[in-house]
């Protein structure tokens, strides 16, 4: 009989004890939709579980999320009102700089993760100021400082900003650091691309363009080395975290990424990706817990430091129990 290798029969411990991937809720941030007014707590309907949440009702989302386990949020704001420069994103009494407040009182152990765009708070929905139908890159730039120092100002620990306008990273870095945050971090969107997959996103946020696409700035689903140059360029101007955006169909991406940058990965599992798992498994197709877990890993696989996820709660009770 031949002697040729066999494949090990593993235990339930053995399996634990041998794998190569491991995911703590240490590492899980979960995203947040932070709406204007007052006793507001709304479901989004595009995206089954998730809610909308008025300042004052934002520390009840937080202790759900510290009672699973997860320290880290990433806030996104829908103010009442919007104009043509998204003067809300660093307005003082802002919706978002009202919930730091808020949140920071009641949960001063929690890390707070801020959404830098304006694409919340223009009223046209694109990432910027406009010059015609585009968007002038360097006034943004600007303003997306001027919007960073606020939310630091209000309690933000960390300012991730999402826009993909060049130069707006040593931008953020320079003016916090002038203001004295220069504990403050900026968590960069480094390599985002103009996904159809942020569809239920822009339900949720009341973001959607009134006109065109954001396809100019942000990037091409077919281009795989420009992500390396814009993650370089980041780590030029100073981020200390970098992100890929969407995960799942960029594993090939994150998994570059990972290999060439010298600070800590994120990936965001991003709306599309929540519903569809939550669709299908309403539907019976699915087992949602199962592949939610199965995501989260395959991006933790791929390179993933930091897992920006809906299903973030869940996970970390998942991995509590064992089963992650």
């Amino acid at each position: 009989m031949l002697n040729r290798p066999r494949r090990l029969r593993r235990t339930a411990a053995m399996r634990a004890m041998v794998r190569e991937t491991r995911l703590s809720p240490s590492m899980l941030v979960y995203p947040i939709f932070i709406r204007e007014g007052r006793n507001i707590i709304e479901d989004i309907s595009a995206m089954p579980g998730q809610k909308r949440y008025s300042p004052d009702e934002f520390p009840r989302a937080l202790e759900r999320v510290a009672e699973a386990g997860v320290s880290n949020v990433l806030l996104f704001g829908l103010p009442e009102r919007k104009d043509e420069q998204g003067s809300g994103a660093w307005a003082e009494n802002g919706v978002i700089q009202q919930a730091l407040r808020e949140g920071k009182k009641h949960f001063p152990q929690m890390l707070f993760i801020t959404d830098v765009c304006m694409c919340e708070y223009t009223s046209h929905g694109h990432c910027g100021v406009l010059k015609g139908t585009e968007v002038d890159n360097d006034p943004t730039v600007e303003l997306l400082a001027r919007a960073a120092v606020s939310q630091a100002r209000a309690g933000a620990d960390v300012v991730a900003p999402s826009d993909m306008m060049d130069g707006r990273v040593g931008a953020i870095r320079a003016a916090l650091d002038e203001a004295g945050f220069d504990e403050v971090a900026v968590l960069s969107y480094a390599v985002k691309y103009a996904s159809a997959f942020y569809g239920p996103f822009r339900e949720a946020a009341g973001s959607a363009p009134a006109f065109g696409d954001r396809k100019g700035y942000q990037m091409d689903p077919r281009n795989s080395r420009e992500a390396m140059r814009e993650v370089a360029l980041d780590l030029e101007e100073g981020a200390d975290m970098v992100m890929v955006k969407p995960g799942l169909p960029y594993l090939d991406v994150l998994k570059t990424v990972k290999e060439i940058s010298p600070v800590p990965v994120g990936a965001y599992c991003v709306s599309g990706e929540y519903a569809m798992i939550k669709a299908a498994a309403m539907k019976g197709w699915l087992d949602e817990e199962r592949a939610a877990c199965e995501a989260a890993t395959c991006l933790v696989r791929a390179g993933a430091d930091i897992l920006i996820t809906y299903h973030a709660p869940e996970l970390a009770g998942w991995i509590r129990e064992g089963k992650l």
